[in-house]
């Protein structure tokens, strides 16, 4: 489903990627942690096509995006390669003037060319599965940071992503409402979503991720099943790692 292949990024002189490949397949749920500065957000953001990659090829099913591509030709497959992807980001980035059901529609209706009528019915149907339909007239400024990260969720799937992508999703949220948001993406594991997050939740990953992902300094580390990563690593900076950020 998605294959990066030695995939660099630059800001400046600094190189926040080192030549970073990537396969995951259908299905799979991948979870990357790592420290602060280690590239994580850097590399989701450049697998949607919100960092343009100074060298290496991203591919999400049939598209591919090339480094060496025109700016024009770049442009175009990324446009393409964001069809097949959902976006969820640290905070939830509603529109305030719409209520919980304009923003699930709002895609389907401008994006999509869908009746209204006929947007609604899914946006319904999108609220119900993340547990809001009753919210569904409310603004974003009455509904608490989970039920807006909910609602961020529910405007992703609208569009029929067949990867979803999610950074650091619960950094922004009171505690006491994390679970509500990690229950809603246990659900689309369940349920077969490909699935890629950046995450700090190391409880989330143990649970739901077929592979977890340590990434440090712009590299991937190391990769293995969540049993493997947490109670076997093999590199000594996951290991350093590991032991500050689980007690």
């Amino acid at each position: 489903m998605i294959k990066a292949e030695k995939v660099v990024k630059r800001f400046g002189k600094l190189e926040v990627l080192k030549g970073v490949s990537l396969n995951i397949d259908p299905k799979e749920v991948v979870v990357i942690i790592g420290p602060s500065g280690s590239g994580k957000t850097t590399f989701l953001r450049c697998l949607n096509g919100l960092e343009k990659i100074d060298g290496g090829t991203i591919q999400i099913g049939d598209t591919e995006i090339d480094s060496n591509s025109t700016h024009k030709e770049y442009n175009r497959r990324v446009r393409e390669l964001r069809k097949n992807t959902g976006m969820v980001f640290q905070n939830f980035n509603l529109f305030p003037h719409m209520t919980a059901l304009g923003n699930v529609i709002e895609g389907l209706i401008t994006v999509k060319k869908i009746q209204k009528s006929e947007a609604e019915k899914i946006g319904e149907k999108l609220l119900k599965k993340v547990g809001l339909l009753e919210k569904r007239d409310m603004y974003p400024a009455s509904l608490s940071g989970g039920q807006q990260q909910r609602v961020a969720i529910a405007r992703s799937l609208a569009m029929e992503p067949k990867v979803m992508m999610f950074d650091e999703p619960t950094s922004a949220l009171d505690p006491e409402l994390v679970g509500e948001v990690l229950g809603v993406m246990k659900n689309l594991a369940e349920e077969g979503m490909t699935m890629v997050m950046v995450s700090h939740e190391m409880g989330f990953a143990k649970e739901v991720a077929h592979r977890v992902i340590f990434m440090d300094e712009g590299n991937i580390v190391e990769q293995g099943s969540p049993s493997e990563i947490f109670n076997n690593p093999t590199m000594d900076r996951t290991k350093r790692f590991l032991s500050k950020v689980i007690k």
